[in-house]
């Protein structure tokens, strides 16, 4: 990796390797190595070790994960809100029909970067930014879109370019 990402850069180096990324991921999606689960979760452990997200909280400024039933009742005891009410002041439906916060950044977001409800986010929240998981190729299209976002994922991708190369 020639420049290190960080919160400021990496939106611009991920639209960079774009390109280089799409063809990349296209190939990966032909014909994903059997350890490809295994080699992305040491990436991803890698990557944990050099960058700490509190010092970043690009997806907490600037995405909204898609919030569930269970993710809104699970805010009603940190918010002492109704369902009903933290729909209404906090959330809309976008395009796809998914609950979604009203704005970046999360009204959750405090400014040291840490989260209000965190013991009690939202199940995307507590997955983001989905580098350790199974089936690690079925999530492709999301590591793509998430690389303009998250330091961590642009890192596990590079390192997967490498280790795939």
């Amino acid at each position: 990796m020639k420049v290190a990402p960080t919160k400021d850069n990496v939106q611009k180096l991920a639209r960079d390797a774009r390109a280089e990324n799409d063809r990349f991921f296209k190939q990966l999606k032909k014909k994903p190595p059997k350890n490809l689960d295994e080699i992305v979760q040491s990436l991803h452990e890698e990557a944990f070790e050099k960058f700490d997200c509190l010092n970043c909280a690009n997806c907490c400024s600037s995405i909204s994960p898609m919030i569930t039933d269970k993710d809104v009742e699970r805010l009603t005891k940190p918010l002492r809100l109704k369902p009903s009410q933290i729909i209404e002041q906090y959330m809309h439906l976008d395009e796809e029909q998914d609950y979604v916060f009203n704005h970046a950044p999360c009204p959750f977001l405090m400014a040291d970067n840490y989260c209000s409800v965190y013991d009690n986010r939202p199940k995307a929240c507590r997955e983001y930014p989905h580098t350790d998981r199974r089936r690690f190729s079925q999530l492709l299209n999301l590591t793509l879109k998430n690389c303009e976002v998250c330091p961590i994922v642009f890192m596990v991708v590079e390192g997967l370019k490498e280790k795939l190369a």
